[in-house]
């Protein structure tokens, strides 16, 4: 079993983009929370170790070169851009994980098959209505299991606004998938884009975990 702690620090070793997308919401997820993510799916539900473990919209690769450090069959990890894909790539090699990853540069409707288990960190839709739901339904059609990280919205929204957990639970549904667990987790990034205001910014996620 391997140690969480290890875990994060091989995370903080793999390089972030180096011209990340405010279009494409490209946010390196932080090394601490994607060890959250990759520690649970693997000693918690059994989702990794010996698995075929698929990463949308990987990034730079941290989730999928984690899931490679905690004995995943393979990991493969896609993303419609090429720069990112690249860097993903050095990084597996740079720390030991070649022969374990895949890098795909495509969009996410490109990818076919089945998998054990998907996870991800898709764009939360706020550059774009609905980036979010596009990843979950693809993923619904390809995992076994899913990891799926969004963000909470409003505590106590509105009478006429729906919470991002109604709605959530409701497409999950429509799509086949079963809700096994909402985790309350929390985010925090560095200062990115001109339109940040704070050096950081900490904001509240759910990471849904479903079985198809």
């Amino acid at each position: 079993m391997v140690r969480k702690l290890d875990l994060e620090k091989l995370l903080t070793e793999v390089e972030p983009h180096p011209s990340p997308k405010a279009s494409l919401e490209q946010y390196t997820i932080p090394p601490d929370t994607a060890a959250e993510i990759l520690y649970l799916a693997a000693y918690t539900y059994n989702s990794i170790i010996g698995k075929n473990v698929l990463d949308l919209g990987c990034g730079t690769g941290r989730l999928a070169i984690g899931a490679a450090f905690l004995g995943a069959k393979q990991a493969i990890g896609v993303d419609i851009d090429k720069t990112a894909v690249e860097t993903a790539k050095k990084n597996a090699e740079k720390l030991g994980f070649k022969e374990k990853t895949r890098w795909i540069a495509a969009d996410i409707e490109a990818v076919r098959g089945k998998f054990d288990t998907v996870i991800q960190n898709p764009p939360f839709g706020v550059q774009k209505r609905k980036a979010d739901t596009k990843f979950l339904k693809k993923a619904l059609e390809l995992g076994k299991m899913v990891y799926s990280l969004h963000k909470r919205g409003k505590e106590k929204p509105s009478r006429t606004e729906v919470s991002p957990r109604s709605f959530l639970t409701r497409f999950i549904s429509n799509h086949g998938g079963k809700i096994k667990a909402i985790i309350p987790m929390q985010m925090t990034i560095p200062y990115m884009f001109e339109f940040h205001k704070k050096p950081k910014h900490r904001f509240l996620v759910d990471l849904y975990v479903i079985e198809k």
